[in-house]
């Protein structure tokens, strides 16, 4: 007599054609999310293996590596027929910067200053332009167009961190900005709608809450999931979370619609990570490999994401 599937499963095997998944991408999740808490460094055979539930072949898995580290991200070393590869000076930056936005739950004050960018747009090239307008985005930053980008109390720190690894630290002035005294009204919503797409950003966020909503539920009423399965969970749900967020500037509230899906959207993603996080790291301890064999435990910065990850 066959036994029926658990409608969990059928859940989880139907999330990759869900999410459209692109290698490179997904590899930078598994990264951030999986390799960084625990040293950043992996051997290659072991990152193959761990990856292969996530649909990705071997192939694949090499070819992203590779344009990773073209990328500056990765950094590699070898020890006989092994390659380890390694988080870079400046991927542990950006790895640094996409952990405080995704993991932190705390909602964000406001003063009502501005931080505006100005960039030397004539003497940087195509590539510099684009890959800065990126990275900005990542961090929050409307483009209000003329090479001016905006963002409501952005941080120094992160900036400066971001245009000394681009090397464009000539090329870009830094300024806040604020309302005059005697302005009564700041009609903010005019840098809002001009640096965001706030109803672009809020679709991801809904897209983000049809896929995983249903997963919750089923979780929630099927407690037991083996390790593999917590994995490619937890996984996915970081990744498309990630997408959602990537184009979020994490407004304050006070420029806000006054229905956002993003909080929901992040309850939601904190509420399910806290689910399979335990149960991925054994699997993660049982397949990945670094250079002195065993991976070694996770950081505290990792036990520390919402607030404290809770053990079963």
């Amino acid at each position: 007599m066959l036994t029926e599937k658990p409608v969990i499963d059928d859940l989880i095997e139907a999330l990759p054609s869900r999410l459209n998944l692109k290698a490179r991408s997904l590899l930078v999740t598994v990264w951030g999310d999986s390799v960084a808490p625990h040293g950043g460094t992996v051997w290659l055979g072991s990152l193959i293996d761990l990856v292969g539930s996530l649909g990705l072949n071997e192939r694949v898995v090499r070819t992203s590596v590779f344009r990773l580290k073209q990328d500056g991200l990765l950094d590699s070393q070898q020890s006989g027929r092994r390659s380890f590869y390694t988080l870079t000076r400046t991927g542990q930056h950006r790895f640094e910067e996409a952990t405080r936005r995704i993991y932190n739950h705390e909602p964000r004050s406001w003063c009502g200053s501005w931080t505006l960018l100005f960039t030397e747009r004539r003497k940087l090239s195509e590539d510099q332009k684009r890959q800065l307008q990126t990275e900005l985005g990542w961090l929050g930053f409307g483009d209000l167009g003329s090479g001016i980008f905006a963002h409501p109390g952005g941080t120094y720190k992160s900036v400066a961190r971001l245009l000394n690894d681009l090397d464009l630290s000539d090329h870009v002035a830094v300024m806040e900005a604020g309302s005059l005294p005697e302005q009564k009204s700041v009609p903010v919503h005019i840098l809002v709608q001009k640096g965001w797409n706030i109803e672009e950003i809020e679709t991801g966020y809904n897209e983000f809450i049809r896929n995983f909503s249903p997963l919750l539920v089923a979780l929630r009423e099927q407690s037991a999931l083996d390790t593999k399965k917590c994995f490619i969970t937890r996984t996915l749900l970081v990744h498309d979370y990630r997408r959602a967020l990537l184009k979020d500037p994490m407004l304050p509230d006070p420029l806000l619609p006054e229905s956002w899906s993003g909080q929901m959207a992040r309850d939601l993603f904190r509420d399910l990570y806290q689910l399979v996080w335990q149960g991925a790291e054994h699997h993660l301890m049982d397949v990945l490999e670094t250079t002195n064999g065993k991976l070694p435990d996770a950081s505290e910065e990792f036990l520390s994401r919402f607030g404290g990850l809770l053990e079963a």
